[in-house]
């Protein structure tokens, strides 16, 4: 079956209706947004398709989750993830950020350590903070030399953690870097959270869009059985099918008391599932793979893109990203901004008319995120934009 992937999609000014866009309306119709991770395709026909149906129904009262979508989440992870896990391991939320901030409240005390690792997506460094809780980091080990990558740093991860630590907020696979860990990162991740009888939530929105060929992801609580009392893993279909306006994720859970923990910690803090959302989270499970396949093939060649462009930016570096549609660009060494003050990301939003997210919201300013899930004519009117203030 064909998709269109080519073919732009008028989000800044739709005909047919006023619909207001954070990515297309943050910024001036000058400028070409590549910033907040929102892909600009359309969704899988069949995700739209059951979601027409389900509006011509007419009514959009409480609904509950549908027995069919969880066993639709059942058969996707042991498919794609050889994980076989249980309908009743799953709590349905509305958004994977709400529940990391709800797992801070359910699982930690006022005054307990949060623990991230940065360079991270930003809401994970305001959940401490909004949840009353001690907000603690430690750095990833930056690539050392072109053509490497981002890595793991154990020794500053354990350095960071206290007697005052209770929780991990975990990214798999990584944003913004877009790395896959490794079974040994992840090994000695799962020691010292042990070691240090730490909970773990594991975010793995961008699991489903691991970029090199043959690659599979294996969910951190499958792969160390031994966490399933510590652990919950978030998933969603928001990043991978275009769905993140329908706020609807799953934590999967697989420990009964933890569960039940959860659950109670965050009773009347959400409201009951988005019908529309459920509705398009089944249809996405259960019918769009071959739209998924598709699309990793579109983020692979604009990914090639991207790296033989930021070749030619002299002093900019960037690790091609092992999954996600986002690069994360060095740009503290750009000669074309040396001199320069002010943030890079702000500078290349006066000078080249191009929105990216700044990397100080991440914690490591200096860099920033770029999106590449858009139509190659788009992607390439952006990068031309960029070359002619980056490039040599």
């Amino acid at each position: 079956m064909e998709f269109d992937f080519a073919t732009p999609v008028e989000r800044r000014h739709p005909s047919g209706g006023d619909w207001p866009s954070q990515k297309w309306h943050r910024y001036g119709d000058d400028v070409l947004p590549l910033w907040v991770a929102d892909m600009d395709f359309a969704s899988p026909p069949a995700v739209i398709e059951a979601l027409r149906a389900r509006v011509e129904h007419g009514v959009f009262g409480y609904g509950l989750v549908p027995d069919s979508l969880r066993e639709t989440l059942c058969a996707w992870s042991a498919e794609h993830y050889g994980w076989a896990i249980e309908p009743g391991w799953q709590l349905w939320l509305p958004g994977v950020v709400p529940a990391l901030h709800m797992a801070s409240l359910a699982l930690t005390e006022p005054g307990d350590g949060v623990l991230t690792v940065t360079p991270i997506y930003p809401p994970f460094l305001r959940v401490a903070e909004r949840t009353g809780r001690m907000p603690q980091q430690a750095a990833m080990c930056a690539p050392a030399a072109p053509g490497e990558t981002w890595r793991l740093d154990l020794a500053a991860l354990e350095a960071a953690i206290t007697p005052e630590t209770r929780l991990l907020l975990w990214c798999h696979p990584h944003n913004p870097t877009g790395r896959v860990w490794t079974r040994e990162e992840l090994a000695g991740l799962v020691e010292l959270v042990t070691r240090h009888d730490l909970y773990v939530v594991s975010d793995e929105l961008h699991c489903d869009l691991l970029l090199d060929e043959g690659a599979r992801h294996v969910p951190l609580a499958a792969a160390f059985p031994e966490l399933a009392s510590r652990i919950l893993t978030l998933w969603a279909p928001s990043k991978t099918f275009n769905l993140a306006g329908l706020t609807t994720a799953c934590a999967v859970i697989p420990d009964a008391g933890l569960r039940r923990r959860f659950a109670k910690g965050i009773k009347g803090l959400t409201p009951d599932g988005n019908v529309l959302g459920l509705v398009a989270a089944e249809a996405a499970h259960a019918h769009g793979e071959p739209w998924r396949q598709a699309l990793l093939g579109v983020l692979r060649g604009h990914r090639q893109a991207l790296v033989e462009r930021v070749a030619g930016w002299p002093g900019v570096a960037m690790s091609p990203p092992e999954s996600t549609y986002l690069a994360w660009l060095d740009l503290r060494e750009a000669r074309a901004l040396e001199g320069l003050a002010g943030a890079p990301q702000r500078l290349l939003l006066e000078r080249a008319g191009v929105a990216l997210s700044d990397g100080a919201d991440f914690g490591w300013p200096g860099f920033a995120r770029l999106n590449f899930g858009t139509t190659a004519t788009q992607l390439e009117a952006a990068l031309a934009r960029l070359d002619a203030v980056l490039g040599g």
